[in-house]
C-alpha cells in the first residue's frame, strides 16, 4: 500500500483519537492535516506498522494541541460543549464508540489531565497495548499501568451510572421533541428529571446561558423564555445517538442532545455557538478499528 492508501484506510480511526482527545472536530481535522504532512515525508516501507505509527503520531500532536487548548478554553464566554458531530445511524450500533463520543462522556474526559485523558481514551475505547500506549505518550509501561488505573476510577465516578435500552432512550427523546415543539409543558415536565442540568453553549456569539441552569423548574422557565414561536424540531443523530437540531425561519439555529437515565433526561446539552455548527450538514465517519 502507499503512502496515501495508508493514511486513507486509517483516517476515520485517526480523526476518532483526536476528536475524543480534543472535543473538538475542527481542531481533530487540524491535527489529522498535521498527521499527513509528516507522515508524507516518512518512508513507508520502512514502517513495520502503519497504523500504530500514525495512531502515535496523532495522539502526540492531540496532546500538544490539547495543551493549547486548555488556556484557550479558560477564556471562552459562557459554558463550553464539545462540537457535535452529524453522525449515521449505524454509529450507534457500536454502542462502546457510541458511548465514548456521547457529550455527556466527552465532557468527563474534559476533567482528565491530558496524559491521563490520552491513556484512558487509546486503552478504553480503542484497547491499544500498554506498549504501544506508552511508546505514544513518551512515559514508561508500568507508568502507562497506573495512569490508567487512576483515569479509570477517575471516570467511573462520573460517568453515568443507569444504564437504558437504546428503544428507551429514543422514546424518552422524541416525547421531548413532542412536548417541546406542541408547548406542552406538562408532557415536558414528565419527560424531565426534577433535578435535571441544562447547559447552554453560545460561546458569546449568541443566547445563551452562562451558567449551568440547575432543577426541572428552572430549566422549564429558560426553555419557554428563549423558545420562539417559529421553532421548528428537526430529529438527526448526533455524536452515535439520536438528537434534536432547532431550525428557526428555515436556519439551523443550534442542536440538544440529552443523557436520559431511567426514563427521564438527566442533562440536557443545548449548542448554539454557530462555530460548532459546521459539522452537522453532512456524516461525519468514526471507527474504533
Amino acid at each position: 500500500m502507499s503512502t496515501t492508501d495508508h493514511f486513507t484506510a486509517h483516517r476515520n480511526l485517526l480523526f476518532t483519537v483526536a476528536y475524543e482527545m480534543l472535543g473538538s472536530a475542527a481542531d481533530a481535522e487540524d491535527v489529522l492535516q498535521e498527521v499527513w504532512l509528516r507522515w508524507v515525508e516518512v518512508p513507508v516501507d520502512d514502517v513495520r506498522d502503519p497504523r500504530a505509527y500514525l495512531v502515535r503520531m496523532t495522539t502526540r500532536l492531540s496532546l500538544n494541541r490539547l495543551r493549547t487548548l486548555a488556556r484557550r478554553r479558560e477564556d471562552y464566554v459562557g459554558t463550553w460543549l464539545p462540537e457535535p458531530l452529524l453522525t449515521a445511524p449505524d454509529v450507534a450500533q457500536d454502542v462502546e464508540l457510541a458511548d465514548s463520543v456521547s457529550t455527556a462522556m466527552l465532557l468527563v474526559l474534559e476533567t482528565l489531565p491530558p496524559t491521563e485523558r490520552a491513556v484512558f481514551v487509546l486503552r478504553e475505547v480503542f484497547d491499544v497495548p500498554y506498549a504501544e500506549i506508552a511508546e505514544a505518550v513518551e512515559k514508561s509501561e508500568s507508568a502507562v499501568r497506573q495512569i490508567a488505573s487512576r483515569a479509570r476510577a477517575h471516570v467511573a465516578e462520573r460517568r453515568p451510572r443507569a444504564s437504558v435500552s437504546a428503544a428507551e432512550r429514543d422514546a424518552v427523546i422524541e416525547r421531548f421533541r413532542a412536548a417541546t415543539e406542541t408547548g406542552d409543558l406538562q408532557s415536558l415536565m414528565d419527560v424531565l428529571a426534577p433535578d435535571v442540568v441544562l447547559m447552554t453553549d453560545g460561546g458569546g456569539k449568541v443566547q445563551a446561558a452562562l451558567n449551568p441552569i440547575y432543577g426541572r423548574d428552572k430549566v422549564l422557565r429558560f426553555l419557554t423564555a428563549v423558545t420562539p414561536e417559529a421553532l421548528e424540531l428537526e430529529p438527526v443523530w448526533l455524536n452515535g445517538s439520536p438528537a434534536i437540531q432547532f431550525v428557526v425561519a428555515g436556519h439551523r439555529d443550534g442542536v440538544g442532545t440529552m443523557l436520559v437515565e431511567d426514563g427521564v433526561v438527566t442533562r440536557l446539552f443545548l449548542v448554539r455557538n454557530p462555530d460548532k455548527l459546521d459539522r452537522v450538514v453532512a456524516p461525519i465517519g468514526l471507527a474504533r478499528l
